[in-house]
C-alpha cells in the first residue's frame, strides 16, 4: 500500500516510518483515522493467518529469534521463560517440547494475564480485528496469508491507486526467515492432542470466524470463504 501512494518502497522497516503513512500512534492523525473509520470513507481490510503457523512462526521469530535489535525481544522475557518454563532457545535444542512449553506459557498470558499481559504477536486476530469494529468501522475484505496474492489482487481492484503495483512480482516483507533457528520439523509434528487443544482454547473464535481448520494442523488454508456479517456480528457483541 505504501508503493501504491509513493511508487517505491520504504527504505527499511516500515514499522519505523514516520512520513507517508498514517498511523495511529501518531497522535496528529488519529482523528482522521477516527472519522475515516467511522464514516467508511475508504476500503477497509485486514489480513489474517493460520493460527496453527502463526503460533509456531511467533515462538521461533520472538522467542527463539534476535531481534533486529541484536537483542531478544523484550530483553529479559527470554530468560524468564527459560526459569520458569524450561524453554530453550540455544543451542541443538528439543524444538518441539520447548515449542509446547511455550504454548503453556502463551494460554497463561491469555487466560491468566501471568505472568504478563497477552503479546499481541501471539493474542487472538479476531481480538485485533475487533477494535475497528467497536469503534464504528466495517471490513470490505479479510485476506487470509495463505493466499495473499489472489487477495491483494482483489483488495487492489477496490483502490484508487496513484502507482500500478503487481502483486506477482512484489517483494516479500518481514520475513521471520534467518532471525531464529530454522525449523526442523512440519508444522502439525509440534502438536499433539494436548497442544492441539491449548491452541483451540486460545484461538476458538480466530477458527470459527476465518475459517481455519482447528483438527488439522497440517492444513494452512482457510476451508472456505469467510463470512463478514458473521465477522462483524460477533466481533459487535
Amino acid at each position: 500500500m505504501y508503493y501504491s501512494d509513493h511508487g517505491s518502497y520504504f527504505d527499511g522497516d516500515i514499522h519505523d516510518a514516520e512520513t507517508g503513512i498514517m498511523k495511529w500512534s501518531q497522535e496528529h492523525n488519529r482523528a482522521a483515522i477516527s472519522e475515516t473509520v467511522r464514516n467508511h470513507n475508504t476500503y477497509t481490510f485486514t489480513c489474517v493467518r493460520n493460527p496453527y503457523t502463526r503460533i509456531l512462526s511467533s515462538f521461533f521469530d520472538k522467542i527463539c529469534g534476535i531481534q533486529r535489535n541484536g537483542k531478544y525481544y523484550r530483553g529479559n522475557l527470554v530468560p524468564k521463560l527459560v526459569a520458569q518454563y524450561g524453554i530453550e532457545v540455544e543451542g541443538e535444542f528439543d524444538q518441539i517440547k520447548s515449542f509446547r512449553r511455550f504454548l503453556l506459557f502463551a494460554r497463561d498470558t491469555i487466560r491468566f494475564r501471568r505472568p504478563m499481559d497477552p503479546d499481541i504477536h501471539w493474542s487472538a486476530m479476531s481480538g485485533h480485528a475487533a477494535t475497528l469494529v467497536v469503534n464504528g468501522g466495517r471490513y470490505d475484505a479479510i485476506v487470509s496469508t495463505e493466499n495473499f496474492k489472489e487477495g491483494m489482487k482483489d483488495v487492489m481492484k477496490h483502490v484508487d491507486s496513484k502507482h500500478a503495483l503487481d502483486i506477482d512480482t512484489m517483494p516479500r516483507f518481514n520475513e521471520s526467515e534467518g532471525h531464529g533457528p530454522k525449523r526442523a520439523h512440519p508444522v502439525e509434528d509440534y502438536f499433539d492432542d494436548l497442544s492441539m487443544h491449548l491452541v483451540y482454547e486460545i484461538f476458538k473464535r480466530d477458527f470459527a470466524l476465518f475459517n481455519y481448520d482447528w483438527q488439522d494442523p497440517s492444513r494452512k488454508e482457510p476451508l472456505g470463504e469467510i463470512d463478514l456479517d458473521k465477522v462483524h456480528k460477533m466481533l459487535g457483541d
